[in-house]
């Protein structure tokens, strides 16, 4: 298996962006109920802190903290993803050389991953996180996406209600993830 260069930073917190295979399904919104079992049942085994989330219908962002002295984010995946693969219908193409290794064709391989590095890199991609649905022309307001804890931020006292991102400095949130290129 090849050893992929990712930082591991020790109860580190990191932007993370997961993506379906198929990039024009709205798999993962049509199964949010689904995608919130499996997180659940991870953070049960292995806990984590949810800073922020926002599912959208080919992928997803969110925030981790991971506890102190714990590294291991990918195992927290590779989890979720199987539990979320398991939880649906065998309905996707695989290829034979899939169905020989009884893989799904739910998610691309692999995620992509961001260590943050302060306070102010942090709230950047907290911004980009729950500013996505707009962003993908989904919504006008962050505030009409159900599929984020942008509501829970403004109940939090993060946000105000109103807050549309139209207040950043530079007008960009966070750096470009793969999966929004």
């Amino acid at each position: 298996m090849p050893n992929y260069r990712r930082n591991r930073l020790a109860g580190g917190t990191y932007l993370f962006t997961v993506t379906a295979r198929n990039r024009s399904s709205d798999l993962l919104v049509r199964h949010v109920g689904d995608l919130r079992s499996a997180v659940a049942q991870v953070r049960k085994l292995r806990p984590f802190y949810n800073d922020a989330w926002v599912v959208l219908p080919d992928h997803m962002h969110c925030i981790w903290t991971l506890p102190e002295g714990d590294t291991d984010y990918s195992t927290r995946w590779r989890r979720i993803k199987d539990l979320f693969s398991k939880s649906l219908p065998i309905t996707e193409h695989r290829s034979l050389v899939m169905q020989a290794r009884h893989e799904r064709g739910v998610w691309q391989r692999r995620f992509w991953e961001h260590t943050i590095r302060d306070d102010t890199d942090y709230a950047h991609h907290m911004d980009y996180v729950h500013f996505n649905p707009v962003k993908h022309g989904l919504v006008s307001h962050p505030a009409q996406w159900p599929y984020s804890t942008f509501h829970q931020a403004v109940r939090a006292g993060v946000y105000p209600a109103d807050w549309t991102g139209k207040d950043s400095s530079d007008g960009a949130f966070g750096e470009p993830c793969r999966a929004d290129r």
